[in-house]
């Protein structure tokens, strides 16, 4: 290794100390992060620096995007200087293509976070959707049964009471037609 570097000038070194330093933060962060957990223990940690990804809004300068920047500055700086590009245009070249890796990983990590939500149940979409009961519902609110209800793309057991004269068998299909409370639907049979 010692041979490998001393044939080299001190900023094709340089280059090469960032891109393998950028290159090991990168694999750690990507090693924690399919693991699990590892790397929420690194944001709290650097919480003082600011460079936690939050997931508010657009955020430039994270622990993440700033490994990305140095690992593609030290790479792309390694390869303009063995294609015998000058100092100056090398690290030209290498700053824009470690800026251009940042806005796109800032961009992968807002767009991610757009995507998730928090999967809590609004009744009100229930209403008008039509579900089969799963516990009999007894008639004129004398007792309590459930429906399987798809709701908000998902498949729910929800409490149930119908105004219906007569109870509402397993397996038949009801409509949604009011919410009683935060927990029960109120439905008619079809």
């Amino acid at each position: 290794m010692k041979e490998f570097f001393a044939d080299m000038t001190t900023m094709q070194q340089t280059f090469w100390i960032i891109a393998l330093i950028g290159s090991a933060v990168f694999a750690v962060i990507f090693l924690f992060t399919f693991i699990g957990g590892g790397d929420a223990d690194m944001e709290a940690d650097m919480e003082d620096v600011g460079a936690e990804d939050s997931g508010v809004g657009f955020q430039f300068f994270t622990l993440k995007n700033l490994v990305a920047f140095f690992t593609i500055f030290g790479w792309t700086g390694v390869v303009c200087q063995d294609n015998g590009l000058t100092n100056g245009v090398s690290i030209l070249i290498a700053t824009i293509a470690g800026l251009i890796m940042m806005i796109l990983t800032s961009l992968l990590f807002f767009y991610m976070n757009k995507l998730a939500h928090s999967g809590t149940l609004n009744v009100k979409n229930a209403i008008g959707v039509d579900c089969e009961v799963y516990l009999p519902i007894g008639a004129k609110r004398s007792s309590m049964g459930k429906v399987q209800i798809r709701v908000q793309g998902s498949l729910r057991e929800l409490k149930a009471m119908t105004d219906d004269e007569e109870d509402i068998k397993t397996t038949s299909i009801v409509r949604v037609t009011d919410i009683v409370s935060s927990e029960i639907l109120l439905v008619t049979k079809l």
